[in-house]
Protein backbone atom coordinates (compact mmCIF):
# COMPACT_ATOMS: atom_id res chain seq x y z
CA UNK A 1 0.00 0.00 0.00
CA UNK A 2 1.13 3.45 -0.13
CA UNK A 3 -0.32 6.91 -0.46
CA UNK A 4 -0.36 8.49 -4.30
CA UNK A 5 0.97 12.25 -3.95
CA UNK A 6 -0.93 14.12 -7.26
CA UNK A 7 -0.61 17.87 -7.46
CA UNK A 8 -2.86 21.28 -7.82
CA UNK A 9 -5.74 19.63 -8.51
CA UNK A 10 -5.08 16.17 -10.45
CA UNK A 11 -7.02 13.85 -7.99
CA UNK A 12 -7.04 10.02 -7.99
CA UNK A 13 -9.17 7.55 -6.50
CA UNK A 14 -6.80 5.12 -6.63
CA UNK A 15 -7.29 2.04 -4.37
CA UNK A 16 -4.65 1.37 -2.20
CA UNK A 17 -4.21 -2.22 -0.94
CA UNK A 18 -2.25 -4.11 1.79
CA UNK A 19 -0.38 -7.26 1.42
CA UNK A 20 -3.37 -9.89 0.83
CA UNK A 21 -5.76 -7.26 -0.66
CA UNK A 22 -5.02 -8.02 -4.39
CA UNK A 23 -5.89 -5.30 -7.14
CA UNK A 24 -9.39 -4.86 -6.13
CA UNK A 25 -12.39 -2.70 -7.89
CA UNK A 26 -12.85 1.07 -6.58
CA UNK A 27 -16.02 -0.33 -5.45
CA UNK A 28 -14.47 -2.74 -2.95
CA UNK A 29 -12.74 0.79 -0.81
CA UNK A 30 -14.10 0.77 2.29
CA UNK A 31 -12.41 4.43 3.54
CA UNK A 32 -11.30 7.17 1.78
CA UNK A 33 -9.04 10.17 2.93
CA UNK A 34 -8.27 13.19 1.35
CA UNK A 35 -5.46 14.95 2.55
CA UNK A 36 -4.25 18.61 1.01
CA UNK A 37 -0.89 20.47 2.41
CA UNK A 38 -0.14 23.95 1.99
CA UNK A 39 3.33 23.51 -0.40
CA UNK A 40 4.06 20.26 -1.34
CA UNK A 41 7.98 19.81 -1.11
CA UNK A 42 7.69 21.17 3.06
CA UNK A 43 10.10 19.05 4.72
CA UNK A 44 8.37 18.69 7.57
CA UNK A 45 5.05 17.93 5.67
CA UNK A 46 6.79 15.48 3.94
CA UNK A 47 7.83 13.69 6.43
CA UNK A 48 4.61 13.55 8.45
CA UNK A 49 2.86 12.52 5.08
CA UNK A 50 5.02 9.60 4.92
CA UNK A 51 4.62 8.64 8.97
CA UNK A 52 0.76 8.81 7.88
CA UNK A 53 1.66 6.31 4.85
CA UNK A 54 3.57 3.76 7.33
CA UNK A 55 0.63 3.70 10.28
CA UNK A 56 -2.16 2.75 7.42
CA UNK A 57 0.31 -0.03 5.49
CA UNK A 58 0.21 -1.22 9.14
CA UNK A 59 -3.14 -0.65 9.94
CA UNK A 60 -3.96 -2.79 6.38
CA UNK A 61 -1.40 -5.91 6.88
CA UNK A 62 -2.81 -6.40 10.32
CA UNK A 63 -6.65 -6.05 9.29
CA UNK A 64 -6.63 -6.84 5.70
CA UNK A 65 -8.85 -3.75 4.95
CA UNK A 66 -8.28 -1.37 2.28
CA UNK A 67 -7.96 2.20 2.53
CA UNK A 68 -7.66 5.19 -0.38
CA UNK A 69 -5.58 7.87 0.43
CA UNK A 70 -5.00 11.13 -2.12
CA UNK A 71 -2.80 13.34 -1.00
CA UNK A 72 -2.56 17.15 -2.68
CA UNK A 73 -0.62 19.86 -2.63
CA UNK A 74 -2.30 23.27 -2.76
CA UNK A 75 0.90 25.17 -3.90
CA UNK A 76 0.78 27.82 -1.40
CA UNK A 77 -2.69 28.79 -3.06
CA UNK A 78 -6.01 29.16 -0.84
CA UNK A 79 -8.33 29.32 -4.22
CA UNK A 80 -6.43 25.66 -5.21
CA UNK A 81 -7.11 24.20 -1.74
CA UNK A 82 -10.62 25.33 -1.58
CA UNK A 83 -11.01 23.48 -4.83
CA UNK A 84 -9.16 20.20 -4.04
CA UNK A 85 -11.32 19.77 -0.90
CA UNK A 86 -14.73 21.00 -3.27
CA UNK A 87 -13.52 17.82 -5.23
CA UNK A 88 -12.72 15.52 -2.35
CA UNK A 89 -16.79 16.25 -1.26
CA UNK A 90 -17.80 15.98 -4.68
CA UNK A 91 -16.09 12.02 -4.97
CA UNK A 92 -17.23 11.08 -1.30
CA UNK A 93 -14.45 11.09 0.38
CA UNK A 94 -15.17 9.87 4.06
CA UNK A 95 -12.76 12.44 6.11
CA UNK A 96 -10.35 15.21 4.65
CA UNK A 97 -7.64 15.77 6.89
CA UNK A 98 -6.47 19.80 6.24
CA UNK A 99 -3.04 21.69 6.36
CA UNK A 100 -4.34 25.29 5.82
CA UNK A 101 -2.83 27.68 3.17
CA UNK A 102 -4.73 30.65 5.47
CA UNK A 103 -5.47 29.69 8.30
CA UNK A 104 -8.25 32.32 9.05
CA UNK A 105 -10.20 30.95 5.66
CA UNK A 106 -10.52 27.42 8.11
CA UNK A 107 -14.68 28.39 8.77
CA UNK A 108 -15.28 28.18 5.05
CA UNK A 109 -13.77 24.80 5.29
CA UNK A 110 -15.78 23.81 7.88
CA UNK A 111 -19.00 25.12 6.51
CA UNK A 112 -18.43 22.91 3.27
CA UNK A 113 -17.32 19.52 4.87
CA UNK A 114 -20.50 20.12 7.76
CA UNK A 115 -23.33 20.75 4.36
CA UNK A 116 -21.55 17.47 3.22
CA UNK A 117 -21.29 15.71 6.62
CA UNK A 118 -17.54 14.89 5.99
CA UNK A 119 -15.65 14.98 9.24
CA UNK A 120 -11.96 17.44 8.93
CA UNK A 121 -9.07 17.36 10.60
CA UNK A 122 -6.81 20.34 10.60
CA UNK A 123 -3.10 19.40 11.05
CA UNK A 124 0.07 21.83 11.90
CA UNK A 125 -1.66 25.20 11.21
CA UNK A 126 -4.20 25.28 13.73
CA UNK A 127 -7.63 27.10 12.96
CA UNK A 128 -8.57 29.63 15.54
CA UNK A 129 -10.86 28.28 18.31
CA UNK A 130 -14.36 29.66 16.83
CA UNK A 131 -13.77 27.79 13.67
CA UNK A 132 -12.26 24.29 15.44
CA UNK A 133 -15.52 24.42 17.99
CA UNK A 134 -18.21 25.12 15.70
CA UNK A 135 -18.91 21.59 15.02
CA UNK A 136 -18.34 18.26 16.32
CA UNK A 137 -16.96 16.91 13.68
CA UNK A 138 -13.57 19.02 13.59
CA UNK A 139 -10.35 18.43 14.82
CA UNK A 140 -7.22 19.57 14.90
CA UNK A 141 -4.02 17.99 15.60
CA UNK A 142 -0.58 19.79 16.31
CA UNK A 143 1.93 20.74 18.89
CA UNK A 144 1.46 23.84 21.31
CA UNK A 145 3.32 26.23 19.25
CA UNK A 146 4.38 28.26 22.86
CA UNK A 147 5.79 24.86 24.34
CA UNK A 148 8.46 24.50 21.04
CA UNK A 149 9.46 28.52 21.34
CA UNK A 150 10.20 27.62 25.12
CA UNK A 151 12.10 24.73 24.25
CA UNK A 152 14.01 25.83 21.84
CA UNK A 153 15.39 28.88 24.43
CA UNK A 154 15.64 26.40 26.69
CA UNK A 155 18.31 25.15 24.66
CA UNK A 156 20.39 28.66 24.48
CA UNK A 157 19.77 29.37 27.76
CA UNK A 158 21.04 25.81 29.21
CA UNK A 159 24.75 26.32 27.26
CA UNK A 160 24.66 29.50 28.62
CA UNK A 161 24.29 28.45 31.91
CA UNK A 162 26.84 26.01 31.50
CA UNK A 163 29.27 26.85 29.17
CA UNK A 164 28.70 30.76 28.41
CA UNK A 165 31.93 30.99 26.29
CA UNK A 166 30.55 28.65 23.69
CA UNK A 167 27.89 31.28 22.93
CA UNK A 168 29.77 34.43 23.82
CA UNK A 169 32.31 34.26 21.64
CA UNK A 170 33.78 38.14 21.83
CA UNK A 171 33.83 37.66 25.58
CA UNK A 172 31.29 40.84 25.35
CA UNK A 173 28.94 39.16 28.65
CA UNK A 174 26.38 39.97 26.05
CA UNK A 175 24.50 37.31 23.23
CA UNK A 176 24.57 38.91 19.73
CA UNK A 177 22.31 37.28 17.65
CA UNK A 178 19.99 37.19 14.23
CA UNK A 179 16.33 35.87 14.09
CA UNK A 180 15.44 33.80 10.43
CA UNK A 181 11.35 33.81 10.32
CA UNK A 182 8.67 31.74 9.01
CA UNK A 183 6.19 33.25 6.77
CA UNK A 184 4.80 36.44 7.62
CA UNK A 185 1.52 36.98 9.85
CA UNK A 186 1.76 32.98 10.33
CA UNK A 187 1.39 32.34 13.91
CA UNK A 188 3.79 30.00 14.49
CA UNK A 189 6.24 33.15 13.01
CA UNK A 190 5.06 35.09 15.48
CA UNK A 191 5.48 33.10 18.43
CA UNK A 192 8.96 31.45 17.98
CA UNK A 193 10.19 35.09 16.80
CA UNK A 194 9.20 36.64 19.95
CA UNK A 195 8.84 33.81 22.85
CA UNK A 196 12.46 32.39 23.36
CA UNK A 197 14.17 36.02 22.60
CA UNK A 198 11.71 37.06 26.54
CA UNK A 199 12.75 33.83 27.83
CA UNK A 200 16.14 34.67 27.26
CA UNK A 201 15.80 38.39 28.39
CA UNK A 202 13.44 37.36 31.60
CA UNK A 203 15.97 35.40 32.48
CA UNK A 204 18.84 37.90 32.60
CA UNK A 205 20.82 37.15 29.85
CA UNK A 206 22.07 40.26 27.99
CA UNK A 207 21.22 40.34 24.24
CA UNK A 208 21.84 42.78 21.36
CA UNK A 209 19.69 41.61 17.90
CA UNK A 210 22.00 42.22 15.48
CA UNK A 211 19.31 41.53 12.05
CA UNK A 212 16.76 38.85 11.30
CA UNK A 213 14.13 38.55 8.21
CA UNK A 214 11.58 36.44 6.70
CA UNK A 215 13.12 33.37 4.73
CA UNK A 216 9.50 31.83 4.96
CA UNK A 217 10.12 28.42 5.67
CA UNK A 218 12.87 27.47 2.91
CA UNK A 219 15.96 26.07 3.19
CA UNK A 220 17.46 27.66 0.12
CA UNK A 221 15.89 31.79 1.34
CA UNK A 222 17.44 30.85 4.52
CA UNK A 223 20.99 29.88 2.60
CA UNK A 224 20.57 32.85 1.10
CA UNK A 225 19.99 35.52 3.58
CA UNK A 226 22.38 34.15 5.65
CA UNK A 227 24.92 34.74 3.29
CA UNK A 228 24.36 38.55 3.55
CA UNK A 229 24.27 38.44 7.28
CA UNK A 230 27.50 36.83 7.55
CA UNK A 231 29.20 38.80 5.41
CA UNK A 232 27.58 41.95 7.22
CA UNK A 233 28.39 41.00 10.03
CA UNK A 234 31.10 38.12 10.69
CA UNK A 235 32.46 37.25 13.67
CA UNK A 236 29.78 39.12 15.85
CA UNK A 237 27.29 36.47 15.33
CA UNK A 238 27.17 34.69 18.14
CA UNK A 239 23.78 32.51 17.66
CA UNK A 240 21.33 32.13 15.23
CA UNK A 241 17.39 31.41 16.42
CA UNK A 242 15.59 29.66 13.01
CA UNK A 243 11.81 28.97 13.36
CA UNK A 244 11.93 25.72 12.01
CA UNK A 245 14.70 23.17 10.93
CA UNK A 246 14.47 23.47 6.86
CA UNK A 247 15.76 27.20 7.24
CA UNK A 248 18.27 26.43 10.27
CA UNK A 249 20.39 24.19 7.68
CA UNK A 250 20.17 26.66 5.29
CA UNK A 251 22.11 28.61 7.18
CA UNK A 252 24.42 25.55 7.89
CA UNK A 253 24.75 25.37 4.37
CA UNK A 254 26.24 28.53 3.93
CA UNK A 255 27.94 28.00 6.85
CA UNK A 256 29.89 25.26 4.63
CA UNK A 257 29.92 27.19 1.64
CA UNK A 258 31.45 29.74 3.31
CA UNK A 259 34.42 27.76 5.02
CA UNK A 260 32.82 29.05 8.57
CA UNK A 261 33.47 27.64 11.87
CA UNK A 262 29.84 28.47 13.20
CA UNK A 263 27.68 26.11 14.94
CA UNK A 264 25.25 27.82 17.51
CA UNK A 265 22.24 27.12 15.02
CA UNK A 266 18.95 26.27 16.87
CA UNK A 267 16.28 25.17 14.99
CA UNK A 268 12.58 23.51 15.70
CA UNK A 269 11.29 20.67 14.01
CA UNK A 270 12.88 17.39 14.61
CA UNK A 271 13.14 16.58 10.94
CA UNK A 272 15.18 13.46 10.24
CA UNK A 273 17.79 16.30 8.25
CA UNK A 274 17.92 18.38 11.12
CA UNK A 275 18.47 15.59 13.56
CA UNK A 276 21.53 14.51 11.43
CA UNK A 277 23.09 18.06 11.21
CA UNK A 278 22.62 17.98 14.92
CA UNK A 279 24.57 15.04 15.22
CA UNK A 280 26.95 15.68 12.57
CA UNK A 281 27.65 18.57 14.73
CA UNK A 282 26.44 21.27 12.26
CA UNK A 283 23.35 22.62 14.40
CA UNK A 284 23.01 23.10 18.12
CA UNK A 285 19.81 21.70 18.43
CA UNK A 286 16.60 21.81 17.55
CA UNK A 287 13.08 20.67 18.55
CA UNK A 288 11.93 17.64 18.20
CA UNK A 289 7.78 17.80 16.66
CA UNK A 290 8.13 14.31 16.49
CA UNK A 291 6.60 13.99 12.96
CA UNK A 292 5.97 10.22 13.32
CA UNK A 293 3.48 10.48 16.23
CA UNK A 294 1.62 13.56 14.22
CA UNK A 295 1.30 11.15 11.42
CA UNK A 296 0.13 8.26 13.25
CA UNK A 297 -2.53 10.22 15.70
CA UNK A 298 -3.71 11.96 12.30
CA UNK A 299 -3.89 8.90 10.88
CA UNK A 300 -6.00 6.83 13.53
CA UNK A 301 -8.18 9.31 13.59
CA UNK A 302 -9.10 9.50 10.34
CA UNK A 303 -9.98 5.87 10.85
CA UNK A 304 -12.05 6.70 13.65
CA UNK A 305 -14.31 9.25 12.37
CA UNK A 306 -14.87 7.54 8.80
CA UNK A 307 -16.02 4.18 10.61
CA UNK A 308 -18.13 6.07 12.71
CA UNK A 309 -15.90 4.96 16.08
CA UNK A 310 -15.21 6.99 19.17
CA UNK A 311 -12.50 9.37 18.45
CA UNK A 312 -11.67 10.06 22.36
CA UNK A 313 -10.27 6.16 22.00
CA UNK A 314 -7.49 7.54 19.71
CA UNK A 315 -6.25 10.46 21.36
CA UNK A 316 -6.39 12.21 23.87
CA UNK A 317 -8.39 15.80 22.76
CA UNK A 318 -8.78 18.82 24.49
CA UNK A 319 -11.55 20.90 25.48
CA UNK A 320 -10.82 23.20 22.33
CA UNK A 321 -10.92 19.57 20.61
CA UNK A 322 -7.08 19.80 19.53
CA UNK A 323 -4.83 17.45 20.63
CA UNK A 324 -1.11 18.51 21.34
CA UNK A 325 1.77 15.95 20.10
CA UNK A 326 4.45 16.35 22.93
CA UNK A 327 7.86 17.69 22.20
CA UNK A 328 11.50 16.96 22.99
CA UNK A 329 15.12 18.50 22.26
CA UNK A 330 18.12 17.16 20.23
CA UNK A 331 21.10 19.09 21.44
CA UNK A 332 24.23 18.31 20.03
CA UNK A 333 26.94 16.61 22.67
Amino acid sequence: MSIRRVPALVLAAALLCCAGCGGGEPDSIVIRIGITVYKGDDTYLSNMTAAFQESADAYCRETGAKVSVTVTDAQESQATQNSQIDRFISLNYDVLCVNMVDRTDAGRVVDKARAADVPVLFFNREPVREDLTSWDKVYYVGSDTRESAELQAGIVLDLWRTDPARLDRNGDGMLQYVMFEGETRHQDTIIRTEVPIQILKDAGIPLERLDGGQANWSRSQAAALAENYFKTYGDAIEVIFCNNDDMALGVADTVERLGLDFRNIVGIDGTPQGLEAVDGGKLLGTVVMDYAAHGDTLFHMSLALAGGGDVNNTAEIREDRSVRIPMSVHIRK
